[in-house]
C-alpha cells in the first residue's frame, strides 16, 4: 500500500473538477441515494406500465383474448405478492436499521465517535437502503395498475411487467440484505475500521498534486490583499480548488489559503491571501469554500491520523484497556508516516492548464504528522509494553525508510518514550522488556 501512494501520489496530478467537492459532500448524506432511487422506480413504474397497455393493445388488437385473460390471471397472483411486500417492507426497512443504529452507537463509542462516517458513507448501506425502499415504492405503484375490468375486451392495462419487476426487486433487495449485514459486521471489527480509515488517508495523499515544497509561499512576492471568511463559523472541510484556480487565473493573481483544511474558521478572519494583483470580487469566489460541523478526507492529509491516534488511545483508555487494538492502531500510523517520508509536503501547488500556480494550500509538514501519530499515544502507552515495544519497532522502522533531515523528529520521540519507561518502570529487566523493539508488540 505505501508503495501505491508513493508511486501514484508522485505522479503528475490531474487538475481538480469542479464537481469533486459536490460528489464527497453527498457521500457524507443519506438522503441522496434513498431519494434518487425513489425517483428512478418511479421513472422505471411509468415506462413498464405504458409497455403494459401496449402489450394488451396488442392482443386486443389481435383478438387474441384467451391471450388476455391468462395475463389477468398471473397479474392476479403477482398481485397477493405485490400486497405482501407493501405491508411488510417498511417493517422490515425499520427493524434492520435500527439494530444498525444501535451497531453503530456501539461502534462509535468503542473506536471513536469520527469512525460513525465510515458507515455512512458506506454505499452498500446506502444503495441496501435505497432499494428497499424503492422495492416498497414500486410495490404500491404495481397495486395502483390494476384495472379491475374482468372482460379481456375492456381492460386497458394488466400490469405483468410491472408484477415481474417487484418480484425482481424483492430477490435483489434479499441479496443486498446479506451484502449489508456481511458489510455491517465487517465495520464493527477493529481491523477493518482501521484498514478503511488508512485507505482513506491513502487517498486524499494520492490526490496531492506533485510540485509542493515546503515555504511555497514565500516565493509568491508580497501580499497584496486579503480575503475574508464571510460564512457561518465551522470546521473548513475543504476547498473548490478548480473554481480557485480559475478566479486567480482570470485576475492574474496567485492565492494562498491561511487556514489549513480541519481548521476551525470564525466570521471575519483572514481565508485567503492574494499574491501579485489586486483580490478577485465575492462574486467570482461563491461556493469555493465548504464550512461543516466536523472535519472530512477530502482534502485533510492529516484526519487520517487523527482517528488512528484517537483509536489508539480510546484502546489505551483505563475504561477499555485493549493494547492490542492500539497496537493495530500503531501499526497504521507508521505505515501511512512511512508512505509521506519522501513526499513533498508543508504546501499542495495548484497550477492552471499553463502550468502556472494560482493557488497555494497549506498541509500538515512532516514534524507535524509525526507529532500528531505519535505525541499522545506515546504519552498513554507507558503502562504498557506491548504498545512501548511496537512504537520502538515503528521509530525504528521509519528511521531507516526517512531521509536524514526528517529523522529530527523521530529520534525525538523515541528517546521522550524511552526517559518515559525509565522513570514508571521501577525494575531494569521491566525496562528493558518494554523498550525492545518488536512488530507485534508482544507476539
Amino acid at each position: 500500500m505505501g508503495d501505491w501512494v508513493t508511486t501514484r501520489g508522485m505522479r503528475k496530478g490531474r487538475r481538480p473538477r469542479a464537481l469533486s467537492p459536490w460528489r464527497e459532500h453527498l457521500r457524507d448524506t443519506f438522503w441522496f441515494a434513498p431519494t434518487a432511487a425513489m425517483v428512478l422506480v418511479f421513472a422505471v413504474w411509468a415506462v413498464a406500465s405504458e409497455i403494459d397497455a401496449r402489450i394488451v393493445k396488442a392482443f386486443q388488437d389481435a383478438h387474441d383474448y384467451d391471450g388476455v385473460s391468462e395475463l389477468i390471471s398471473i397479474a392476479d397472483d403477482a398481485r397477493t405478492v405485490a400486497t405482501t411486500v407493501s405491508s411488510a417492507m417498511m417493517t422490515f426497512i425499520g427493524v434492520v436499521f435500527s439494530i444498525s443504529l444501535v451497531a453503530v452507537q456501539m461502534a462509535g463509542g468503542q473506536f471513536s465517535p469520527r469512525v460513525v462516517r465510515l458507515f455512512v458513507r458506506s454505499r452498500i448501506t446506502k444503495v441496501t437502503f435505497a432499494v428497499f425502499l424503492a422495492t416498497f415504492v414500486l410495490s404500491l405503484l404495481v397495486l395502483t395498475g390494476y384495472d379491475g375490468e374482468p372482460d379481456p375486451r375492456y381492460v386497458k392495462t394488466v400490469p405483468l411487467l410491472q408484477a415481474i419487476l417487484t418480484l425482481a426487486m424483492v430477490g435483489l433487495s434479499l441479496l443486498l440484505f446479506v451484502l449489508y449485514v456481511n458489510s455491517t459486521l465487517r465495520l464493527m471489527r477493529v481491523s477493518h475500521v482501521i484498514s478503511r480509515i488508512t485507505s482513506e488517508a491513502f487517498r486524499v495523499a494520492a490526490r496531492m498534486p506533485v510540485g509542493a515544497t515546503a515555504g511555497a509561499g514565500d516565493a509568491l512576492g508580497p501580499e497584496t490583499g486579503r480575503v475574508l471568511h464571510p460564512g457561518s463559523a465551522g470546521v473548513l472541510r475543504d476547498v473548490n480548488i478548480a473554481r480557485l484556480v480559475r478566479a486567480a487565473r482570470q485576475h492574474g493573481v496567485v492565492l494562498r489559503l491561511i487556514p489549513r483544511i480541519g481548521d476551525f474558521v470564525v466570521p471575519g478572519t483572514p481565508l485567503l491571501a492574494v499574491h501579485g494583483g489586486a483580490a478577485p470580487v465575492a462574486r467570482s469566489l461563491r461556493y469555493t469554500v465548504s464550512v461543516g460541523v466536523e472535519r472530512t478526507f477530502h482534502q485533510d492529509l492529516a484526519f487520517g491520523l487523527r482517528q488512528l491516534s484517537d483509536i489508539a488511545l480510546r484502546a489505551l483508555s483505563a475504561a477499555i484497556n485493549d493494547p492490542t487494538t492500539a497496537v493495530q492502531a500503531v501499526d497504521r500510523i507508521v505505515q501511512f508516516l512511512a508512505a509521506l517520508s519522501h513526499r513533498p509536503l508543508d504546501a499542495s501547488l495548484h497550477r492552471d492548464r499553463r502550468g502556472t500556480v494560482r493557488l497555494v494550500q497549506p498541509v500538515p509538514g512532516w514534524t507535524e504528522l509525526v507529532d500528531l501519530g505519535f505525541s499522545e499515544v506515546r504519552r498513554c502507552a507507558v503502562g504498557s509494553p506491548q504498545v512501548t515495544r511496537r512504537l520502538m519497532a515503528g521509530f525504528d522502522d521509519l528511521l531507516l525508510v526517512a531521509p536524514r533531515e526528517r529523522r529530527a523528529p523521530l529520534l525525538r520521540h523515541r528517546e521522550l518514550l524511552a526517559q518515559a519507561v525509565q522513570r514508571a518502570v521501577p525494575e531494569a529487566a521491566d525496562r528493558a522488556f518494554a523498550l525492545r523493539p518488536d512488530r507485534q508488540g508482544i507476539g
